[in-house]
């Protein structure tokens, strides 16, 4: 009897427990969707290379979201497979989730951080600078983002089920370099002294489960440019980063083998990369080999570009090599136990004028207290050199402080002349365009931007509306642990790109050299402790319930341009039609081998098959089943236009036969849409005949 009440006792005392534990976890969702865009006749984000149209996918493109709610308040990280988030792009975001779940979502609580991929199709920044070299706005582009955006928010929303949080995190060698490491020197030698590499080599890591230790997802945080796929690159790409997410959700997800559709999410999302390049190599001069110059990022003679070069054979090796390490670290971590993160959410937001910002800067050489203040926004000289991930045009190069270009300083001119008082404000900057005051034809780059901070427990999130280089990060970083009394330097992450893009932020100090970062820096020598300022006083707001949301920026909507031509229409050659394979497969094919076929097709832009493909590789097993998409690595999609007059259009389909690949027999699909020149749009499908793999 006494035996009978003590086990009673127990079930009810475990019961408790287990009911403790239950309301105290985490509500934690994550979603998945497909942005990819136009992948066709659309010029990339990135490298701003008029030239670097997209002509097919490599990789799609992902929105990746992580809903957290712990009961009372919730908050929403997403991580972007683009180049950069705008503050219009936002907007409309955070309507079309309001419309859904009314205040639930709303600007405090929706972090969006893009990974920066330069191999994605842009014209939806809004901004005429960011829009001009891509032929203004694309709306196609724009919808598939927020398209995308919301609906991997919305699947996040729906699967939350109670989970747990925990932080890991290590370092990760032979992955990144600095690319501007004569500007990186001029930071205090005191200061370098604290850090061993001069970029950041750490990589941050929250993990998801249920309950039940069942994985759910993850977000890693690692320093580095997605810019291995380089100017030359014409397929859409989520580069680097966006691989190792393929690589680690395949590991996950091995129920579910199509790219984009299991139900584990991992986003590997930007940090402060601004000065942090993958081509560990490191930049030589394109044709001789010879060292460029360390400083100006020049070759002798100026007859080639000064580029770095990855760890591959190519481009494609080098991304798929960099991937491969940061997976291989994100999943060590993942199988570390880490520590659990539990407590309280806040977030806050706020929009800032950047240009009316003033705050006390010490000057670390001299120990002198300066009152300093912010600039209507410009480019320097050096801004259109590039870097030596994506080399600029016409001769500039990076360093300059006085150009001697009569040519370069005359079109200055002719386009907006800089106001004493902007060439005052920007300092040792050689203005190149003083974009702050030119209106025409609307807003050339924002004044008002979004700042915002997250904190869940101990992990504080700074979303910073930029590319923050690698000192900006840590003294950012630095200056955030001390106001909230974190105990170290990996409780704060930096999400880049976030909310709205404003280009670079370097230190004062690295400014002074004017490196393609620091003429990037648009907002004036002092940029970064304005930022440091403004995340500070958001620190102090976190748990606030009245936070002033600051000026609105413009609604650009009604200003907005495109010089994109439509599709026209589409046709074939006489006695063919579309669909029809032209380039049929071998009989047989070898494991290791790369299968070629092409097809008759339409324009890609007629229909972007969001959430779908342009092909399909199939295996017979008493039905067709899929084995791989547009979404795969070992898988190319190639448009052509063959005749721009007769509107006659070729696709290649490349599939590289990987090892694990079952003998038998195959068939290449490809789904495609064109358009009469009436405007009607009709799809139509091609198959190849079937092949045999062996091994």
């Amino acid at each position: 009897m006494e035996n009978s009440r003590s086990f009673r006792l127990f079930f009810l005392l475990l019961a408790f427990t287990n009911c403790f534990s239950y309301t105290n976890a985490y509500k934690i969702g994550v979603g998945i969707a497909d942005v990819t865009g136009p992948s066709a006749g659309v010029t990339f984000m990135g490298y701003a290379n008029i030239e670097q149209k997209g002509n097919g996918i490599h990789l799609r493109l992902f929105s990746r979201a992580f809903v957290i709610d712990n009961g009372s308040k919730k908050f929403v990280f997403v991580s972007v497979d683009c180049g950069m988030i705008g503050s219009g792009l936002r907007k409309q975001v955070l309507r079309r989730l309001q419309q859904k779940y009314k205040d639930i979502y709303n600007e405090n609580n929706v972090m969006i951080s893009a990974t920066h991929t330069h191999s994605g199709p842009g014209g939806y920044l809004m901004d005429f600078l960011f829009d001009v070299s891509v032929l203004g706005f694309i709306s196609e582009t724009f919808n598939a983002l927020v398209k995308g955006i919301v609906l991997s928010i919305e699947r996040a929303h729906k699967h939350q089920i109670n989970g747990r949080i925990f932080r890991t995190d290590d370092t990760l060698l032979n992955t990144n370099i600095n690319r501007s490491p004569t500007a990186y020197i001029q930071n205090p030698e005191s200061e370098r002294l604290k850090y061993k590499y001069d970029v950041d080599k750490h990589m941050v890591q929250l993990k998801f489960v249920d309950t039940n230790n069942k994985a759910i997802g993850m977000i890693s945080w690692f320093a580095i440019h997605p810019t291995s796929m380089n100017y030359t690159n014409r397929l859409v790409s989520s580069d680097n980063v966006g691989y190792a997410s393929v690589l680690f959700e395949k590991k996950m997800n091995r129920k579910h083998n199509l790219i984009g559709k299991g139900p584990f999410v991992a986003a590997f999302a930007s940090s402060n990369l601004g000065d942090v390049s993958p081509n560990i190599v490191g930049p030589r001069c394109q044709i001789t080999g010879v060292e460029c110059d360390m400083h100006t990022s020049k070759c002798p003679g100026n007859q080639e570009h000064c580029v770095a070069a990855g760890p591959g054979n190519n481009i494609f090796e080098s991304t798929k090599i960099i991937a491969e390490r940061l997976y291989k670290k994100a999943f060590e971590l993942w199988e570390s136990k880490g520590e659990e993160i539990t407590g309280s959410i806040h977030s806050v937001h706020q929009f800032v004028h950047m240009p009316s910002q003033s705050t006390e800067y010490e000057d670390p050489n001299t120990g002198e207290k300066l009152k300093v203040h912010g600039c209507l926004p410009a480019m320097g000289h050096s801004f259109a050199a590039g870097t030596t991930d994506g080399p600029g045009l016409f001769g500039f190069k990076q360093g300059e402080t006085m150009p001697n270009n009569p040519l370069w300083n005359a079109l200055t001119n002719t386009i907006a002349t800089p106001s004493e008082n902007q060439t005052k404000c920007h300092g040792i900057k050689p203005i190149l365009l003083t974009t702050g005051e030119m209106n025409f034809p609307f807003e050339w780059q924002p004044t008002i931007v979004s700042t915002q901070l997250a904190r869940i427990g101990n992990i504080v999130i700074a979303c910073v509306p930029g590319e923050f280089t690698t000192m900006s990060g840590r003294r950012l970083r630095s200056a955030l642990r001390m106001k909230l009394q974190l105990q170290q330097d990996t409780d704060v992450i930096i999400a880049g790109l976030c909310n709205t893009y404003s280009d670079y932020i370097t230190t004062p100090e690295e400014y002074q050299v004017q490196r393609y970062e620091a003429a990037s820096t648009i907002y004036g020598p002092y940029t970064l402790p304005l930022y440091i300022k403004q995340y500070e006083l958001l620190a102090s707001m976190l748990e606030s319930d009245e936070i002033d949301p600051g000026p609105s920026p413009p609604d650009l909507t009604k200003h907005l341009i495109s010089f994109l031509p439509p599709v026209m229409y589409d046709s074939t050659s006489w006695g063919t039609q579309f669909g029809e394979c032209t380039k049929q497969p071998p009989a047989y094919v070898r494991v290791g081998n790369t299968v070629s076929v092409k097809f008759i097709s339409g324009h890609p832009r007629n229909n972007l098959r969001l959430e779908s493909t342009y092909l399909t590789v199939e295996l017979f097993t008493g039905n067709w089943t899929v084995i791989a998409t547009d979404a795969n690595w070992e898988t190319m999609f190639i448009w052509e236009r063959i005749s721009f007059l007769w509107g006659t259009s070729e696709v290649e389909i490349r599939w590289q036969v990987q090892p694990e690949v079952k003998n038998g027999y195959y068939r290449i699909r490809h789904f495609g849409s064109t358009k009469s020149v009436y405007g009607q749009i009709e799809n139509y499908t091609g198959t190849t005949q079937v092949f045999k793999v062996v091994k």
